[in-house]
């Protein structure tokens, strides 16, 4: 295994031009830090740098000239937005209070407010709405301040204070700009929440799923192996004195192992192409003469009064498989060697009793393990319910009620 591993390639490094320089992506303690977004933060600076001078030819004459201290100001506020991810609370302030020296130096209006915009809303994405909605006031706030008072001390020479109805377009646009943010944020976590619903529902049908299959296994191996168990002690009973009652047992032991691998092998089958067909039906209730046989093999003899109705194939295997645990649990809990199965359509319901008169060989008398419990959750399933007990005049039941489709009941030939 450490050859292998030291055999395998290593993974390329990822281009920086893509992700950012080496060292954009720190761990500490084992764990990720978020990565700036280098291609967004690059395509903001672009537009503020260039736009901002569009701007500046528009309101010549109005604003002041873009100089060095207006460019560095422009390159920081679009700059910031890089660690937008990792410290959302600082960019926002600190992108509104240079947006604020940059309005209060004279400088042209612009996309320079695009970087606040940016800047509020990943603080309102990462979860610190508070903050966006203070930044966004800050910015404000401040604007008013400079373009109603101190407008007479800060450059341009002889500017005049602003209209209202000019700050009532910048509130607007703040409150615009945190709104959006709201709703990508709301819009994010309820994506996330589907996200995390899809995965809880994919891990209940995985649990389902491997639920039905240890059913499936438990109910095909108790009832195989415990014939097989029952025949052998047979065979090495007889082997020496009585040949040919040892060579039968040994032929069923044969055939019921048989038949038990091949039903193993569906449900394997099953597990690893679950899209696929079953290659063989499912077993259902025309099989319970075969029930029958094998318990008769296993020295119990088993008396069957009612017929199947014609059912579901779902309802037909749960059916079958809570008889077959039910005269499994006799084979190996009773020392009755004497069972009755009934059935009874009526009603819309299937009422399967299964008796046998004791006494219990043991004191896991009516199999209380993993049977019991999966013969439930068989007839849970299809909204059924199962009685399983000692009886008043000994013996153990089980008694299973099914729902079933009326137009599939077969006459009873009791």
């Amino acid at each position: 295994m450490d050859a292998e591993r030291e055999r395998a390639p290593e993974r390329a490094p990822r281009p920086w031009w893509r992700y950012g320089p080496p060292w954009a992506d720190p761990a500490e303690d084992g764990r990720r830090t978020p990565r700036p977004p280098w291609r967004s933060t690059a395509v903001l600076v672009g537009f503020v740098l260039v736009g901002s001078g569009f701007a500046a030819r528009a309101q010549e004459g109005e604003r002041a000239a873009l100089d060095a201290f207006a460019g560095a100001l422009l390159l920081l506020a679009g700059a910031l937005p890089l660690w937008r991810r990792r410290h959302p609370v600082a960019v926002a302030f600190g992108t509104a209070a240079v947006v604020l020296v940059y309005l209060g130096a004279g400088y042209p209006y612009g996309p320079v407010l695009f970087a606040v915009a940016v800047a509020c809303f990943g603080a309102v994405v990462a979860g610190h709405r508070r903050a966006a909605w203070a930044a966004a006031g800050l910015l404000w706030a401040g604007h008013v301040l400079i373009a109603h008072w101190l407008y007479r001390w800060l450059p341009p020479t002889g500017d005049t204070a602003a209209s209202w109805g000019q700050e009532a377009v910048v509130a607007a646009w703040a409150v615009a700009v945190v709104a959006v943010s709201e709703l990508a944020r709301v819009r994010r976590e309820q994506g996330a929440r589907d996200r995390a619903e899809r995965a809880r529902a994919a891990r209940r049908r995985a649990d389902a799923e491997r639920l039905r299959i240890a059913r499936e296994l438990h109910d095909v191996l108790a009832h195989s192996l415990s014939v097989i168990n029952v025949q052998a002690g047979v065979g090495l009973a007889l082997l020496d004195s009585d040949p040919e009652p040892a060579r039968a047992a040994l032929r069923t032991i044969k055939a019921q192992s048989k038949e038990a691998l091949g039903e193993v092998r569906q449900v394997l089958d099953t597990l690893r192409a679950p899209g696929d067909a079953p290659r063989a039906p499912a077993p259902g209730l025309d099989r319970l003469p075969e029930l029958v046989e094998q318990a008769a093999a296993a020295g119990l003899a088993v008396a069957v009064r009612g017929r199947p109705p014609r059912l579901p194939p779902g309802t037909d295997l749960a059916a079958f498989r809570i008889v077959q645990e039910a005269l499994t649990n006799v084979v190996r809990h009773s020392a009755s060697r004497h069972a009755r199965v009934r059935l009874d359509a009526a009603g819309g319901a299937l009422r399967l009793r299964v008796d046998d008169d004791g006494p219990p060989a043991g004191a896991d008398a009516g199999g209380g393990g993993n049977g019991l419990a999966g013969m439930r959750e068989r007839a849970a399933a299809l909204g059924g319910t199962i009685e399983a007990g000692p009886r008043p005049d000994g013996g153990f039941r089980v008694l299973a009620v099914l729902p079933v489709a009326a137009a599939g009941t077969r006459e009873d030939d009791r």
